[in-house]
C-alpha cells in the first residue's frame, strides 16, 4: 500500500458514528462497564484481615517452638524456672518470646484496633526484632545448646519481615488502589449520573453501515462490510470489541479529569485516569508532525509490522480476523526498568474504526485456543485502552495522537516500579514513532512530487 494514498487507508473501514474533537457526547457503556454506586464499605478489607491472621499466627508458632525448647531435656516447670524465674540473656529463650508479644500487641492494635494506614508501627516492631535478635545471636550462647538456638532466631526474624512485606507490599497498595476505586465510583455515580449512565440514543445520533440496520440486536456482528462474525465465539470477539471501544470514549470525554503526571523534551505528557473497576489508566498525549492517515496506518491499521521499528514489542501476530473491524493479537512486550520487569505476552481483541475526526483502535483482553498462557513468559492482562488518532482542522500535515493504556503485568512487582516503567514505555514507544515517521517522510515526499 503507497504511504501516500490516504484516500485507501480512509476508506478501508466504515464511518460508523460521529465523534467531535472535544469527546463531549454523551454515550452507553455496556453492561459490564455501568458505573454503578459503590455498595457499602467493609470495616475492615480482606487483606488487612489476612494480615492480622498472619500476625496472630507469628505469636502462637513463636509460642509451640518455645514451648517444645521447654520441654526438651527437662519438664516444662523445670525449664519455665531455670528461663523465666531464674533469667539470663545468655542462655533463655524466654525474651524471643516476649518478642513475639510485643510484635502482636503492637501490629494488632495499630492495624487491627486503630486500622492505621501507614508503615512505621510494623517498621518499629520489625527494626526493635531485628536489632534484638542480632544482639542475642552474637553476645548469648545458644548456638551451642540445642537445635532452637537455631530456630527460634531464625524463625523470628524471618516471620518480622514477612510481615513487613506484606503490611506494605499488598495491605496498604490494595488498600490505597480500592480506596481510590471508590471515589472513582462515588464520584461517577454522584456527579456524573447524567452521562455515564445509559439512555436511549436517537436515530440521527449514529449513522450505521448500509447493511445493518438502526437499533437491530444483530448489527453487533454484522457491521463489516465483507468479513462478518458468524461463530458464537467470534461474536463474543467483537462484543468485547465494542465493550473496550466505548470505555476508551468515555475516557477521552474525561479529559478534564486527566491528572498529569509527567511529560519529557518533546512535549509528550502522560496522564492517569482512575476508572471505576479497573484501576489506575495512563494515557499518553502526543503532537505529530505529520497527516493522521500515516500514523493510522503504522500503528493501527498493521500492528503486526510494529516491530520492525517498535522495540517496546518483540512479537505481534494476528490470531484471527474476526470481521472488518475486529481482530485477535497475540503480543509479546520487551524487558522494561532496566530487565526488572521481565517480557510479558498478551492476548489482546482490537477493534478498529474510523470516525469522522479521528481513527481508533480499542481493545482488551481475550482468550484465544491458539495461545493458551505457557511457561516462557508471564502472561500480562490488559484493560480497556487503545490508540487514537486525531486529525487536525486547521491544518492537515500534523495531529494528536493518544495512547490508553490499562494493564496489569501480574507476577509479584511492586506497584510503583511498575507505574514508572509503564510511563517510561510510552515515552520510549513515542520516540520509536517519530523515528519512524521520519523514515517514511522521504518516501511521502517522493510520492507527492516525483
Amino acid at each position: 500500500m503507497p504511504v501516500g494514498e490516504y484516500g485507501v487507508l480512509g476508506g478501508s473501514l466504515p464511518i460508523v458514528t460521529t465523534l467531535n474533537s472535544s469527546y463531549s457526547t454523551s454515550m452507553s457503556l455496556p453492561s459490564p462497564y455501568l458505573f454503578v454506586p459503590p455498595a457499602e464499605r467493609k470495616t475492615i478489607s480482606d487483606v488487612r484481615r489476612t494480615f492480622c491472621l498472619f500476625v496472630t499466627f507469628d505469636l502462637l508458632f513463636i509460642s509451640l517452638l518455645w514451648i517444645i525448647e521447654l520441654n526438651i531435656s527437662n519438664s516444662i516447670k523445670e525449664s519455665l524456672n531455670h528461663e523465666v524465674i531464674h533469667y539470663d540473656y545468655r542462655s533463655s529463650f524466654f525474651d524471643i518470646f516476649l518478642l513475639a508479644v510485643f510484635r502482636f500487641l503492637c501490629l494488632q492494635l495499630g492495624y487491627a484496633a486503630f486500622r492505621l494506614r501507614h508503615w512505621w508501627v510494623v517498621a518499629v516492631t520489625t527494626l526493635v526484632t531485628s536489632v534484638f535478635l542480632v544482639v542475642k545471636v552474637i553476645l548469648s550462647n545458644l548456638l551451642s545448646q540445642n537445635a532452637f538456638g537455631y530456630v527460634l532466631p531464625i524463625t523470628s526474624f524471618v516471620v518480622a519481615w514477612l510481615e513487613t512485606w506484606f503490611l506494605d507490599f499488598k495491605v496498604l497498595t490494595q488498600e490505597a488502589d480500592d480506596e481510590r476505586a471508590y471515589l472513582a465510583a462515588v464520584n461517577a455515580a454522584c456527579e456524573r449520573a447524567p452521562m455515564i449512565y445509559p439512555r436511549a440514543v436517537s436515530d440521527g445520533q449514529f449513522y450505521s453501515p448500509p447493511e445493518s440496520v438502526a437499533g437491530s440486536e444483530e448489527d453487533l456482528d454484522e457491521e463489516g462490510l465483507g468479513r462478518r462474525a458468524v461463530t458464537a465465539q467470534e461474536k463474543e470477539y467483537v462484543s468485547q470489541g465494542r465493550e473496550a471501544m466505548s470505555v476508551v470514549e468515555q475516557i477521552l470525554s474525561q479529559e478534564e479529569n486527566w491528572k498529569f503526571e509527567k511529560n519529557n523534551d518533546a512535549g509528550d505528557a502522560v496522564y492517569t485516569l482512575e476508572i471505576p473497576f479497573h484501576g489506575k489508566t495512563f494515557i499518553l498525549k502526543a503532537l505529530m508532525q505529520c497527516p493522521a492517515e500515516l500514523v493510522y496506518q503504522e500503528v493501527i491499521l498493521q500492528p503486526e509490522k510494529m516491530v520492525q521499528w517498535n522495540r517496546t514489542i518483540s512479537a505481534c501476530q494476528i490470531l484471527q480476523r474476526v470481521d472488518d473491524n475486529t481482530m485477535v493479537s497475540y503480543d509479546v512486550s520487551s524487558g522494561a526498568a532496566g530487565g526488572v520487569v521481565s517480557a510479558r505476552d498478551f492476548v489482546n481483541v482490537r477493534r478498529v474504526e474510523r470516525k469522522r475526526e479521528c481513527y481508533m483502535s480499542a481493545g482488551m483482553a481475550t482468550n484465544h485456543d491458539s495461545k493458551p498462557p505457557c511457561g516462557r513468559f508471564v502472561r500480562g492482562e490488559n484493560g480497556p485502552g487503545g490508540f487514537v488518532v486525531l486529525k487536525s482542522s486547521m491544518n492537515p500535515s500534523v495531529c494528536t495522537f493518544i495512547w490508553v493504556l490499562n494493564t496489569d503485568l501480574k507476577g509479584r512487582l511492586p506497584r510503583y516500579l511498575i507505574h514508572q516503567s509503564l510511563a517510561a514505555t510510552m515515552f520510549e514507544f513515542m520516540t520509536h514513532l517519530r523515528q519512524r515517521i521520519g523514515e517514511l517522510r522521504p518516501a511521502l515526499c517522493s510520492h507527492r512530487f516525483p
